[in-house]
């Protein structure tokens, strides 16, 4: 690519496909096709079939269907934001012999009103669609946030109604026991962190004191100050006990002080609905009657700045692992990152930061959902990954509703990038590890 060609950049170009052929990329001459490679390339005879889906709920989604015809097992990638209709893992998995559905949620690209109660009704879309269609087995693969969303969606599938949720965290009403939620045969946890929500709770900087003031500043609870132990990346830095405690108490106190904004927000809009179904109101003066509309319905979203400021980016004695100083989000700079404009969570409705941002209110959480997760799970780790660490992935695993539970371990980065050689590497690891696994579980 030429020196002075723009790159773009851009929260929304995170996660998202890749180029399926090469005439979809640019005019550059060089691979652009499954992570840059022109080696991995879709199998001779696949078809690829868009498909349009309408959950339950009357909702939209949508993906792309890889077969050559013959399969009897296919798998299923989605992601609360990002796209995963054409995964990185598609060819190879494509020439193990199953067929890969890439799906694209409703949330997909703008998760600023995301509710993950509702994406369930997509996931279970998916999964009828595919059995329609004479799959004999259908295996989830929950990647990154796709992780907390599958485990969040097989936890309540396989829940007999009424069991199930009645609600979202904000409170309005979303009854799952009136959803058709078939379960999926296995479950695969390719480098999943634990969940939104909790990935937020633990990178949440509390040395932010005012919501409104994006440079409002504790020192004493920075961990970008150097006077708390912070080093400038590449070199690590090195937290005390004493801070780490506060800090984490600041983290939780700061997302107490989100939820109770988002509450607050949501308790006057449904104070004022009330009174509109109350007896009377149609007789109350016209003036007082706008003024409670108005009321009800207008809202502001929630401007959360500043959450990359998890002191595991460049502490690495916190969850000890082979991983380089840096963050999912900021790369090598997660400092800089902590103050750019457009990070996650970083404009959501009051209703979307309970269900997904929220590690308190949350309950697309891995670690809560995993025990009532009792079909065959697979857990491919990437030792060098910034989002999942292997304490984190011991608990999970301890955690697990099903006693069928296996773990590989493969050295490279969230993204699925190793130390040395290639990603092309890493993504035939990764197939021959699920291929490997699938055929035991015939």
């Amino acid at each position: 690519m030429a020196d002075n060609v723009p790159q773009w950049s851009g929260s929304s170009a995170f996660l998202h496909g890749f180029a399926r052929d090469d005439i979809e990329g640019p005019p550059s001459g060089n691979p652009t096709t499954w992570w840059g490679s022109a080696k991995l390339a879709l199998p001779e005879g696949v078809t690829q079939t868009m498909v349009r889906l309408q959950a339950e709920d009357g909702a939209h989604s949508r993906g792309i269907l890889y077969r050559r015809g013959d399969e009897t097992t296919v798998l299923v990638f989605a992601h609360p934001r990002g796209d995963f209709s054409s995964h990185y893992l598609t060819p190879v998995l494509l020439d193990a012999g199953v067929a890969v559905f890439g799906g694209q949620v409703r949330s997909f690209a703008n998760d600023s009103d995301c509710i993950h109660e509702s994406l369930l009704a997509d996931v279970a879309a998916e999964i009828r669609y595919l059995r329609s269609l004479g799959f004999e087995k259908v295996v989830l693969v929950g990647n990154s946030g796709g992780g907390s969303l599958f485990s969040f969606y097989q936890a309540q599938a396989g829940i007999e109604p009424p069991g199930r949720l009645t609600d979202t965290p904000a409170g309005d009403p979303y009854d799952l026991n009136a959803l058709d939620l078939p379960q999926a045969d296995a479950l695969i946890l390719l480098a999943a962190h634990l969940g939104e929500g909790l990935y937020a709770l633990n990178s949440l900087d509390p040395s932010m004191v005012d919501e409104s003031d994006p440079l409002s500043w504790d020192p004493s609870l920075d961990m970008y100050n150097p006077d708390n132990g912070y080093r400038e990346p590449p070199e690590t830095s090195r937290y005390t006990a004493d801070f780490l405690t506060r800090y984490r108490e600041a983290q939780r106190a700061r997302c107490e002080r989100l939820d109770a904004m988002a509450r607050e927000d949501i308790r006057r809009r449904r104070e004022a609905r009330e009174a509109m179904s109350a007896p009377g109101f149609a007789d109350l003066p016209l003036r007082t009657r706008l003024a409670t509309i108005r009321r009800s319905e207008v809202s502001r979203y929630l401007t959360v700045a500043r959450m990359d400021a998890n002191p595991a980016f460049t502490d690495m004695s916190i969850h000890p692992s082979p991983r380089d100083v840096g963050s999912l989000f900021g790369g090598r700079d997660p400092h800089a990152y902590n103050y750019r404009l457009g990070g996650p969570a970083s404009v959501v409705t009051p209703e979307a930061w309970l269900s997904t941002w929220s590690g308190l209110a949350s309950r697309a959480s891995v670690p809560a959902n995993i025990p009532h997760v009792h079909v065959p799970m697979l857990v491919i780790n990437y030792t060098r990954d910034i989002v999942i660490f292997p304490d984190q992935l011991q608990d999970i695993v301890d955690r697990a509703g099903t006693e069928d539970v296996s773990v590989v371990e493969i050295d490279s980065d969230h993204y699925g990038m190793p130390v040395s050689g290639t990603g092309e590497d890493v993504i035939e690891q990764v197939g021959e590890a699920i291929s490997s696994w699938l055929a035991t579980h015939d």
